[in-house]
């Protein structure tokens, strides 16, 4: 959750903030770091990976589509699982679906789609400045009237550029948000060292959902975003940003990652659930936000089957394992 979290990482990021400045963390499995909106040592040119509208998803490379199937399990792998349980939700839960109510949409827009200016509200010193492509009939999360994290997502076509706001109002003729990013995805560059993204771990949010064109082509071929009710003061690369005053260590830090443990049958699941579970064994889920306890994020979308996807709901949190894929940094 954007609002929440960020009232807590604000409190956060002041406080270190002359520490951050300048810092720019390692990134886990030999990935190289940068701006988000750089284009210098950050690129890549890899195999393709995921894709979408004709444009790579992140490089091969990234962090996002690294399988992290061999990758030890951490030592306190079963301490962080608990705690991102809470009572009552135990078990993986899909936060999209409804005929297309629930879920994150995001639009795509031609090159020439013309530049509006966006004006920043919270996180200005944090945002890649405007304008950016994004129409006035973009979808926003939740729909025109929600009060929850409004993102709008939006990808270029032939610049492959993705711009992310959150909290977004359109308001005559530009748009209004708490913070904006303007990825390049053909590039592995990271935020800078302590900065948000519209996601409250400097994140992007596209490349983690679970996308129906992918499910049903029958294959995700990365990394899946969700929540926790509760993080750590800290982070872990490819994440650049905590939401979060606690320093209890039995608490996740944003970006952990974990996976679905290979031990797990998936004999009787079946459809798109049976997809995502494939998924989740292989790339497994980064904790991206604060957030309601095992919420994996997908795109809004009325395609999909509400009945299908209800099987991942029987999916226990302790099935999961907490894999090591780099440092905390605090």
């Amino acid at each position: 959750m954007l609002v929440n979290g960020r009232m807590l990482a604000a409190i956060a990021v002041v406080s270190v903030g002359g520490l951050l400045a300048g810092c720019q963390p390692t990134s886990p499995i030999g990935l190289p770091g940068g701006s988000g909106s750089g284009s210098g040592p950050g690129r890549a040119a890899t195999a393709p990976g995921p894709s979408l509208a004709g444009c790579p998803m992140f490089p091969k490379s990234n962090a996002w589509n690294q399988n992290v199937s061999g990758l030890a399990v951490r030592s306190d792998s079963a301490t962080l699982l608990r705690n991102i349980s809470s009572p009552g939700k135990t078990n993986l839960h899909p936060d999209f679906g409804g005929a297309g109510a629930y879920g994150v949409p995001f639009k795509i827009v031609p090159a020439t789609q013309p530049k509006v200016p966006i004006t920043f509200t919270a996180y200005a010193d944090e945002s890649d400045p405007g304008p950016y492509p994004i129409p006035r009939n973009t979808p926003i999360e939740g729909g025109a009237a929600s009060d929850g994290d409004r993102h709008v997502l939006v990808v270029q076509q032939g610049t492959c550029r993705l711009y992310e706001l959150g909290r977004a109002f359109w308001q005559t003729n530009h748009w209004n948000a708490d913070v904006g990013v303007n990825w390049d995805l053909r590039s592995n560059a990271l935020r800078p060292a302590g900065w948000t993204s519209a996601d409250a771990a400097g994140l992007p949010i596209l490349p983690g959902l679970v996308r129906y064109d992918e499910v049903a082509a029958g294959a995700i071929e990365h990394a899946l975003r969700f929540t926790a009710p509760a993080t750590r003061r800290g982070y872990i690369v490819p994440a650049t940003h905590w939401a979060s005053s606690s320093t209890n260590p039995a608490l996740p830090p944003m970006g952990l990652r974990l996976r679905l443990a290979a031990n797990f049958s998936l004999a009787g699941f079946h459809g798109q659930s049976l997809v995502v579970l494939r998924a989740l064994k292989n790339y497994g889920m980064i904790v991206a936000d604060n957030g309601s306890s095992w919420y994996v994020t997908g795109s809004a979308d009325k395609r999909w089957d509400d009945n299908d996807l209800n099987q991942l709901k029987t999916v226990p949190g302790s099935a999961f394992e907490a894999v090591n894929t780099g440092a905390t940094h605090h």
